[in-house]
């Protein structure tokens, strides 16, 4: 990682922004890169939707290329709804992808919209992987990623039409990171967010809940902290979708899979519990 200085100390506010930047700087799981692998798209989420039970059967020796492609499906899958609640998004649209990893939902945004699209992340690392991405596939000029704090993009006030996260708010206060999106947002634009939260009505987080932060080196926000900040900030949801119950198979599939990393356990239990929500909200800037 560089030295903590120029760009690189503005950007990184806080000890603890460097320890999640040096986290994702180091991460070579093989679940975000064999996955990755199988048609060039790299994620940093979780996947949703039933898996085909057909891949745990069949040739021993070509089952686990068939559960890594099909646990891939299931991420990209994830994306897509993600995309489809941007609402109405033209060519001549610009989008901000915060927290945007090694680029996977960007690329999607942008193949699918025809749109420019900006990715910010404060991984050195994952910037110039996503770029090196826009390179190889010949959008460098419409898909740019920047080392950059979402807290604090620098981007032109009122420039995007869509912003989203995809499992990135647990790393922020969400008031601070719900008004700089408020303020990059045109009027009427939208914002999408997919994330984990644990429920208020269980009274804090769980014994699972907390193996995940400590797992992630994240803050896992309780489920009414994403209304109020929302609601402080002038971004009026307009849809709300539990995805808790779509995701359970995908995590199910990935506990016997190769690339399981020990973490699964603690989701399915957080899950199955109704301590963790995994929650989809769209929002319109007013």
């Amino acid at each position: 990682m560089a030295s903590l200085t120029g760009h690189t100390a503005k950007v990184l506010r806080t000890s603890y922004q460097k320890s999640v930047a040096a986290y994702w700087d180091s991460e070579q799981a093989p679940v975000n890169l064999r996955l990755g692998e199988v048609d060039g798209l790299y994620h940093h989420h979780y996947g949703i939707g039933d898996y085909d039970p057909s891949v745990l059967e069949g040739p021993e020796d070509t089952r686990d290329r068939r559960v890594i492609e099909e646990l891939h499906r299931l991420e990209t899958a994830q994306a897509e709804i993600l995309l489809d609640h941007l609402g109405g998004i033209t060519a001549q649209d610009r989008l901000l992808d915060a927290g945007s990893g090694r680029g996977g939902t960007s690329f999607m945004a942008h193949q699918r919209f025809g749109c420019t699209v900006d990715g910010v992340t404060i991984s050195e690392y994952q910037v110039g992987f996503a770029n090196s991405q826009a390179e190889e596939r010949g959008v460098a000029d419409r898909v740019r990623f920047h080392f950059r704090n979402m807290l604090d993009t620098g981007l032109r006030t009122g420039s995007r039409r869509a912003v989203w996260t995809n499992e990135t708010t647990m790393y922020v206060d969400l008031t601070e990171l719900f008004g700089e999106f408020s303020r990059l947002l045109e009027y009427g634009g939208r914002y999408v967010c997919i994330t984990g939260c644990y429920n208020d009505v269980t009274g804090g987080r769980s014994k699972a809940v907390s193996r995940i932060d400590e797992h992630y080196t994240c803050n896992v926000h309780p489920r009414s902290a994403y209304f109020k900040a929302l609601a402080a900030n002038g971004l009026v949801p307009i849809d709300v979708v539990d995805l808790t119950a779509q995701t359970i198979p995908y995590w199910e599939l990935r506990a016997r899979s190769s690339v399981a990393t020990g973490i699964e356990d603690p989701f399915l239990t957080a899950y199955k519990e109704g301590s963790f929500h995994y929650l989809l909200i769209a929002a319109d800037r007013i």
